[in-house]
């Protein structure tokens, strides 16, 4: 026994060395050490707190700054304590001199989607006051200011809702009432607007794109115009206005409001529930990207990682849902990316990418659900591109971490937002709620160990947080000594405190994800009609199997009645029919669905000349119109057609206007035209005529399009500018060119 003992204990010091030395985080495409990150043959070291030296390309950091005005933090492992001081000195690399965030290195000034989510993540506790100027240069006319997008942007992009987040979230943070009251009054004139121009009644969903993926040819089918995109309905969007409906509701009531803070909760559950009902996709765990198409909308069977997180952290997914999103959505060994599969043939940005401030927010629902292996990877995918990069970079490639992607930047604000919630929402578990800062920290067990967060400002209270040991539960909980039955530190603090956590050394949640490669989809197959009554479309290459849809439906498979591999008999059809046509990759992955191939008798569609009801305004770069010219709208011509239509019968019908829109290209600007058209007296719907390429005024195409109900007979209808139709171009530039108006019988 004594041999033993004594064996034992010359030993404790190679052990000691060797478990100094293992990775806190091993995968099979890189390593985390305590301090450094190897990944291949590259190495990214942190030989002190304020030091990065990384072999990929020779970047290096060296902080530079004194950075005493924020938040101190340590831990017992030297690369967390790095990254962190390389946030926030980027952070405060940010402030421009008028005392905005700029968006990042190479992007100047302020964007509503990134300010906003960086500030949920961190900025608005990191500095108020700059959070506060940043959010209010993005309004006006007393109304948030939609981002550029597809299309000429709002009403096609319509997520600038997100500003709600962050005005809230900068409450919270100051519990400063005259901010609540005139956030308050942007976000009602915000909601009320999209509410007269986005919402479906039918899904209870808003339309709009992808939520900060701006980029059509990054996540639509090629055959998607902007107007398709204007009338999608995506999973992140939606999450915002549940979100953002909740918050409305809340600081109406907070404002006296009761009338609206009623309306508001009901607008929220609406969303909510077509979300949960239209979006979910049980067979694989997780909501869908979108629901698009045209007449007949079919949900798009890939996951979207930021809506699939802010599903879980706003409350959108019920418990079992969430744990099974977390489990379900697939990461790749470098990070979670932005989505799943891959749409082929696309350089990466959105699409085979990871974004950091994208990663940080799955962290954080991975954390909410108590998954430790998916906060762990969450962590790791952040840490490892600071360390190589030593900077926060704007997005990596999701198949080999290099950062050449089609746009990319160098200290980017919601990459460093994203790192420093990893420290403050994670492991000090920092929430503001309205009654203080409620605790909820998440340490993994390769983490354990001893957190540090000092000097940390919370309206007038300057607070110390300690917290020790690892898990996702509080088993102690202390402020200046004294233990508490509560984890808050109530907004009502004063001066300096000091507050302990300890750990109780355990997860609640499950541990299963679904590490994965990165795959892809196959192609997009073309569609046409062989005949009158034969469907046929060009084959993709990878694709073993074909689905063909009928209005949205699947109609039949590869294996039922297909002739020669790409031909489908079809039946006669007596009424407006739509067929798409989807490609199963031999990974078994579905690709998008084609463009939808309209079938109906010829006799049921009319078409009236614009000139019949307003006067034709023809200029030398607008030609191919159909009758003797074309109609000019703008905010001071044409703002009410009045134009009526004879309906053979009463019944629906699908409605809208061949047009062009030259004013600008698909994807910068503010100029899409927004329309309001009433129907025998009544508000009906929104008509959009999106940007369609600069000077391409003989570029035509079709508007949105609207279901309406017709009487047989006459019908009067107007389209018509209204004070909610105003876009975001402070020129007032809200024009387009009219060809005619189509309308199909649906019988």
């Amino acid at each position: 026994m004594k041999v033993r003992f004594l064996t034992i204990l010359l030993l404790l010091p190679f052990i000691s060395v060797v478990a100094q030395d293992s990775p806190i985080y091993k995968s099979e495409a890189f390593s985390i050490y305590r301090d450094r990150v190897v990944q291949g043959s590259q190495t990214a070291a942190t030989p002190s707190p304020t030091e990065i030296s990384s072999s990929f390309e020779n970047r290096s950091w060296k902080q530079q700054k004194t950075l005493s005005q924020y938040p101190a933090f340590h831990s017992d492992i030297p690369i967390c304590n790095t990254l962190y001081n390389l946030a926030v000195e980027e952070l405060d690399n940010l402030i421009e001199p008028d005392s905005t965030w700029r968006t990042g290195k190479w992007w100047g000034g302020v964007w509503t989607r990134d300010v906003n989510y960086s500030a949920l993540l961190a900025t608005a506790y990191m500095n108020p006051d700059v959070t506060r100027v940043s959010l209010l240069k993005k309004v006006w006319h007393d109304k948030i200011i939609q981002d550029t997008g597809t299309g000429g942007s709002w009403p096609i992009s319509t997520d600038r809702i997100v500003w709600t987040i962050g005005a809230w979230q900068l409450y919270l943070v100051t519990g400063d009432k005259d901010w609540l009251r005139t956030a308050y009054e942007i976000i009602r004139n915000s909601l009320l607007q999209d509410e007269a121009t986005v919402y479906d009644s039918n899904t209870g969903l808003v339309r709009g794109e992808s939520s900060f993926l701006d980029w059509r040819e990054e996540e639509y089918p090629r055959w998607m115009q902007p107007a398709d995109i204007a009338q999608s309905e995506c999973l992140g969007t939606n999450a915002l206005f549940f979100q953002a409906n909740t918050i409305a509701s809340r600081m109406a009531q907070l404002c006296g409001d009761d009338e609206n803070a009623i309306h508001f909760q009901q607008q929220a559950q609406k969303i909510k529930a077509g979300i949960n009902r239209h979006l979910w996709l049980e067979d694989k765990g997780f909501y869908g990207q979108y629901l698009y198409g045209r007449t007949n909308l079919i949900v798009s069977p890939r996951s979207e990682t930021l809506g699939e997180a802010l599903c879980i952290i706003f409350g959108i997914a019920d418990k079992e849902r969430a744990q099974r999103m977390v489990s379900s959505i697939a990461l790749s060994p470098l990070g979670t990316p932005c989505l799943s599969p891959q749409i082929p043939n696309i350089y990466p940005y959105h699409n085979n990418a990871v974004w950091p401030f994208v990663q940080a927010y799955w962290m954080w629902a991975s954390a909410v659900v108590g998954n430790q292996p998916a906060v762990e990877h969450s962590i790791a995918a952040i840490y490892r591109a600071a360390a190589m990069f030593a900077t926060n970079q704007e997005n990596f490639v999701a198949e080999n971490g290099d950062y050449h992607t089609a746009m990319n930047s160098p200290n980017m604000l919601w990459s460093i937002a994203g790192n420093l919630s990893i420290a403050h929402r994670i492991f000090a578990g920092i929430n503001f709620t309205e009654a203080g800062i409620a605790f909820r920290p998440f340490v993994p067990k390769s983490y354990a160990g001893k957190i540090a967060l000092s000097n940390f400002t919370y309206r007038k209270a300057k607070l110390n947080i300690t917290v020790e040991g690892f898990g996702d539960g509080i088993r102690e909980f202390y402020i200046d000594g004294k233990r508490q039955q509560e984890a808050l530190a109530k907004s009502t603090l004063k001066g300096r405190h000091d507050i302990r956590i300890v750990l109780n050394g355990q997860f609640c949640g499950p541990d299963s994800v679904n590490f994965a490669p990165v795959i892809t989809s196959p192609e997009t197959p073309a569609i046409y009609l062989d005949g009158t009554q034969r469907l046929a479309w060009r084959q993709v290459p990878d694709a073993k199997e074909y689905k063909i849809l009928r209005n949205g439906k699947l109609f039949a498979t590869q294996e039922e009645r297909v002739i020669n591999g790409n031909r489908l008999d079809i039946p006669e059809t007596e009424r407006y029919t739509e067929y798409q046509i989807i490609a199963v990759g031999n990974n078994g992955t579905e690709g998008f669905a084609s463009e939808p191939l309209p079938c109906y008798d010829l006799d049921d569609e009319q078409r009236y000349n614009i000139t019949d009801f307003a006067p034709a305004t023809t200029f030398s770069e607008c030609k191919g119109y159909s009758g003797q010219g074309a109609v000019e709208i703008s905010k001071d011509q044409n703002t009410r057609i009045t134009m009526t239509v004879n309906a053979p019968q009463d019944g629906d019908y699908l409605l809208d206007f061949r047009y062009a829109n030259g004013s600008s290209n698909l994807t910068d600007e503010n100029m899409s035209a927004n329309r309001t058209l009433w129907v025998n007296g009544t508000r009906t719907g929104n008509v959009v005529f999106p940007q369609r390429g600069t000077g391409l005024w003989s570029h035509w195409g079709y508007s949105t399009s609207l279901h309406v109900h017709l009487q047989k007979g006459n019908n009067t209808l107007v389209l018509s500018y209204e004070p909610d139709n105003e876009n975001m171009n402070k020129d007032g530039i809200n024009r387009a060119m009219l060809d005619y108006l189509r309308i199909i019988n649906l019988k």
